[in-house]
């Protein structure tokens, strides 16, 4: 089955040295610097117990 795509665009103002060191990291974790900042944002949220638990019917179907 193919995924449903519910991304929501924004503009994000980040300074000089931040955006540099989140362009090196994504290039050494091999992902766009997009694809970076949504990996930060979601452990962050996942840290901090701000996402919703999957369902048990949603994790079956990824395995």
């Amino acid at each position: 089955m193919k995924k449903e795509n519910k991304a929501k665009s924004f503009i994000l103002r980040v300074d000089t040295d931040t955006m540099n060191a989140i362009e090196a990291w994504a290039a050494d974790e091999f992902r766009s610097t997009n694809g970076q900042l949504q990996w930060i944002i979601t452990e962050a949220l996942r840290k901090a117990g701000r996402l919703p638990r999957k369902r048990k019917k949603e994790e079956a179907k990824e395995d």
